[in-house]
Formats: C-alpha cells, structure tokens, sequence
C-alpha cells in the first residue's frame, strides 16, 4: 500500500513558521517508522515543496497522513479537500498535536480518522486495516466520525519511549540540508523525552502527555545518535534537563562513545541555576545552545503563567551558561496588558543581562491550556491561522499599531549593537546579505501585523 506523509505549510497569514526556522518533521519520521517494513511510504514536507498534486499524480497514495498543531488546522483541512477531490477514495488521516487537544476540529467529512495521543501504533494499526479492508472501529487513540461526533476507544497507556522504532530520516534526505535554526545548519532533531511535570498554564505539552514525565534510556539515545550524519542536533524535547541523573550519564555515555555532535536542547532556569555541574558536563560532549524560556523579568508575571521559576533563576541560569561558554536562546512572553513602561522594562532587562538573543512571544491561549479556558471568550478571533504567537489574540493596552512598534522594537534593541554584530559572525559570509534581506521583510511583516486585524473584524 502507498502511504503519503505530509508536513503542512504555514498559512499566508501567519507570522513565522518557516520563514525564521525549520526543523526536520520528526513526528511523521516516526510514523513512517511503524509502517515502512510493509508498506511504500514517502514523506511531503509541504514547507519546502509545495508540489503537492505532482506528488498525488506521480505517487497515487492509497493513505495520506498529516500532522498539525493549532496554527495548521485549516490548512490541513484544505489540503484534506484537496486529497478527496483528486481521490474521493484515499484514507485521510490527522494526527498530532491539536489532533489530541481538540479532535473536534477535525470534524470534517473529508477527514476519515484522528489519532489522539501518540501516533506509531496506531497508525500501524490503521494501515494494516486498510490494507485488509477491515473497519477502522475499536483501535485504541483513534477517533472514527459518526454522526454529528466521533467514536473513540481511549489510547492505551504508552509502553515507554524506548518501545518507539527510530524515526526513518532516510525519507528526508532531499530535504535535510534545509532544515536549520538561525546558524545551526544542516540541523538534525532527536527525542530523548516527552512530556512534564510543570503545570505553567500557557501550555499543553503536560496534558498530551497524560501529566507524565517520559523518558528513553541514554543506551538508546546514544544509539540513535550514531546513526544520525548532521553534527548540528537539536534535542526536540518539552523538557530535555529535569532528570539530571539520566542527563548526567547521557552525557557520560557520549563521551564514552566519542562521538563528536553540537547540541541544542531545552532547559528550565531553574533547572540550570540548581545544577550548573550538569550544564559543565555537556558542554564538555558538546552542548553549544540552550533554549531557556525565561519568559518575564517580574515574578508577579512568572506566577500569573505557573512557571514556578523566579526571575532569580533567570539571573543565575543566564550567569552560569555565560560563565561556561554556552550560548543562550532566551525565550520571553509579552502580555497583551504590556504598556510602552512594561516593554521598556523587557528592554533594559535583556541588556542587563547581557543577551545575545532573545525572542518575543504574544501569549498566546492555545486550545487546551488552562489559560485558554480562562480567557477563550475573550479572544479576538478563534481562526487558527493567527495563533502564531505573533497575533495577539486578546484586547491590548496600547493602540495595536503602538503594540506592534513596540514589540518590533524588542526584537531590535533588547540585544546591543556589539552583541548582535557578534551574532551576524556566527553566519557563513555568504549568506549573510540573504539574512539581512529575510530579516527586514520579517521586521516589516511584524510591525504591520496590526494591519491583520482588519481582517479580523
């Protein structure tokens, strides 16, 4: 059976995405895992190639797969339209992400099923069925349309991590010279954990994970990054430090190993302020980034959001990865209430601490949070398109072209000159005037962005 994976593009009206990084689909590279042994299974990372009816004309996948977070659910369910119109006849399936939080919203009836949860079995199940023209009833974590609703068999408790195949990252070797973050090229991606055991009201990821911290064992990391050829690899965790004993000997098993990668990974600033030995080992094995969401400089904001971390574990974790040569990519929120004193604030917070980097976040209620529920009838617009973390969703203090001016200008003075001088050094020379150009039109789409919202109304 043909099998077609798809990674969706983002919308023409929403704000970053793919035009500031790109990750390697590593959620249907796990899929196609589960499946390739029996079935011709080929992965489309809409991203990058757009062709999708030269694919459908060439390939005539019997299932096509899509994966999606809230941002893409209405370009999953055109493209899904897409599907059945060239091939009423074709299963589609969803997955993901917004798939497991609202399945609802995939209601459609050119959607045949959704998968809620974790995908591999599943969707192993779900091809083997189609295959042997059985009904797709009664497999645990896939909801069935029927009637005005869906059927649905609760996913079974996940085996653990390490009873995942290795994603099949063969399927993207036309792509995977493309897949980057800022300088960081080609960049490859691992799962060592899933899930966490924080509550920060903003996010998702602790209940898609059924509030469970999941983890693979160093041994199997460790083995699957031997296979992997990029030395950039990016650890695409919800939480990659919280277990330092297991972090510890990870990080002792690649030294054992001798292997030679560059690491980006997450870490909370708590974590990194309690243990800065842990942060010394990896960067010895070669732990060059750390995405660290500092999120606010005040604490009355840090527990507005349930971080449960200070902005005195901002201070120190920044002091400690500064000390040890590790670069930071500091993550901050800016609440839609943020008045010209509150950005100044954001401003001059990021200079004291001597950032490099930093990016800018609209808090964004997105379905499932808690924060969502709080506010969801409030919201500006409920179309997932501007749920981009770009688009407030909700009622600013100031003007919406006064909010877009000032979050522009974070995003252009919260580092110094020097600093971000520094940065550009970081680039191979050739692409910087390709840089330069891709930064001015991403500067100028955000300070328009309050141009949108008529289109809202």
């Amino acid at each position: 059976m043909r099998i077609l994976l798809i990674e969706p593009p983002k919308s023409s009206v929403t704000v970053g995405g793919e035009d500031v990084f790109l990750f390697e689909p590593l959620a249907l590279e796990y899929v196609a895992a589960g499946v390739a042994p029996h079935h011709d299974v080929r992965i489309l990372d809409m991203r990058l190639d757009k062709a999708l009816d030269s694919a459908l004309a060439e390939f005539k996948p019997d299932m096509v797969g899509f994966t999606a977070y809230t941002v893409h659910v209405n370009t999953v369910r055109r493209l899904a339209r897409a599907i059945k119109t060239w091939n009423p006849g074709a299963i589609t399936v969803v997955g993901g992400h917004h798939a497991t939080v609202v399945p609802t919203d995939f209601l459609t009836p050119d959607i045949n099923l959704v998968v809620i949860g974790a995908g591999v079995e599943p969707f192993r199940e779900i091809a083997r069925r189609c295959e042997a023209g059985e009904s797709f009833l009664g497999i645990p974590g896939v909801a069935v349309p029927s009637g005005a609703g869906f059927e649905l068999v609760q996913p079974e408790t996940a085996a653990g991590l390490d009873a995942d195949p290795f994603p099949v990252r063969n399927l993207t070797a036309a792509y995977r010279h493309r897949y980057y973050c800022e300088w960081m090229k080609p960049l490859a991606s691992i799962r060592t954990s899933k899930g966490c055991p924080y509550r920060c009201s903003f996010c998702a990821e602790w209940k898609v994970a059924g509030g469970r911290y999941l983890r693979r064992s160093p041994e199997r990391v460790v083995a699957e990054l031997r296979e992997i050829d990029e030395e950039w690899i990016f650890f695409a965790d919800d939480e990659s430090l919280l277990d330092v004993e297991r972090m510890m000997r990870l990080a002792g098993l690649i030294k054992e190993a001798g292997l030679r990668k560059r690491f980006f990974v997450y870490g909370r600033s708590d974590t990194v302020s309690r243990h800065p030995d842990l942060l010394k080992a990896w960067r010895d094995v070669g732990l060059e980034r750390v995405f660290v969401g500092l999120e606010f400089a005040d604490d009355a904001d840090l527990a507005y959001i349930r971080k449960q971390s200070t902005a005195g574990d901002n201070n120190r974790a920044v002091r400690i990865l500064q000390d040890l040569g590790i670069d930071i990519y500091a993550s901050f929120i800016v609440r839609p209430e943020f008045n010209r004193l509150d950005f100044a604030a954001c401003r001059s917070y990021c200079r004291m601490l001597g950032l490099n980097f930093a990016t800018f976040s609209v808090l964004t209620p997105l379905p499932g949070t808690d924060l969502y529920q709080e506010v969801k009838d409030r919201l500006l617009t409920h179309d997932y398109d501007y749920f981009d973390f770009i688009h407030t969703l909700l009622p600013t203090s100031l003007p919406l072209k006064d909010f877009y001016e000032e979050l522009t200008g974070l995003y252009q003075k919260a580092i110094s000159p020097a600093k971000q001088l520094a940065l550009l050094r970081r680039f191979p020379l050739r692409e910087l005037p390709g840089l330069l150009i891709r930064s001015r039109k991403t500067f100028a789409r955000l300070r328009s962005a309050y141009l949108d919202y008529g289109e809202i109304q």
